[in-house]
């Protein structure tokens, strides 16, 4: 049944990437026009729908992405959404699902350039990008981030591992840049969200892609910024995305 399942994967694979890569360099030319001809609000809606088609052409391979929310998220106020990080596949769920909070990420300075449509909308649409080995780079700019994500009362989007875990097992909590990141957001909230499975996508490598993964992207209870000390809140956001953590499911 496996070898069957991974047999059937391959041409799946070559469907899904022939679509993904036509999703990335058709939205570039939109996004860059939307930018500069309309401006900030049309990139906004244009990086909407590029991130709604990425996760709908996962259906391809029969991948389902579910969005669980039993929670009330706050409006009209800052958020930092902290999740677990499991893979590559995280980023575009959380984008379109939070897209009515403006969700802007924390992401490597790699991703920066060579990508059609992500590196644009990174670099252009509200995220900040760090130099991971420049640390005094890296402080400076989530620093002038978090101003940015306080005036402006938008989402911000952080892993705290740092790097994708590559079998679902959290890793361990990164302290500085969600600690930065709270210092100059003060009037937020924290909005924990446990990511579960994307890691099953890249079971077999980045070819051929691993078929019928049932994908999860839970919302935990919003913690207010300033309701107690900060290790106090690192310490709760890091349990309650840990704690509903599915493995080998």
């Amino acid at each position: 049944m496996l070898f069957l399942k991974k047999i059937i994967a391959y041409p799946l694979s070559i469907i899904y990437y022939f679509f993904f890569g036509l999703t990335l360099l058709v939205f570039h030319p939109i996004m860059w026009i939307a930018k500069n001809a309309f401006g900030f609000k049309a990139l906004k809606k244009v990086v909407d729908i590029f991130n709604g088609c990425l996760v709908a052409i996962l259906y391809i391979l029969g991948i389902s992405v579910q969005f669980i929310n039993k929670q009330k998220i706050p409006k009209g106020v800052p958020l930092l959404i902290v999740a677990n990080h499991q893979g590559l596949y995280d980023i575009s769920p959380l984008s379109w699902f939070f897209r009515n909070y403006h969700p802007k990420f924390v992401s490597k300075k790699e991703l920066g350039k060579g990508i059609p449509s992500v590196s644009y909308n990174l670099r252009h649409g509200g995220s900040v990008l760090i130099d991971r080995k420049d640390a005094k780079q890296a402080i400076g700019a989530l620093i002038s981030f978090g101003k940015y994500i306080e005036k402006n009362r938008f989402g911000a989007v952080i892993f705290p591992e740092g790097t994708r875990s590559r079998n679902g097992v959290p890793k361990k909590f990164a302290v500085n840049g969600l600690k930065t990141l709270v210092k100059f957001v003060p009037s937020g909230y924290i909005v924990p969200v446990t990511i579960n499975n994307s890691y099953k996508i890249l079971q077999h490598g980045k070819f051929p892609l691993n078929i019928g993964v049932k994908m999860t992207v839970e919302v935990q209870e919003p913690i207010e910024i300033k309701s107690m000390p900060f290790e106090k809140l690192f310490e709760k956001t890091e349990q309650s995305i840990k704690n509903a953590v599915i493995l080998h499911a």
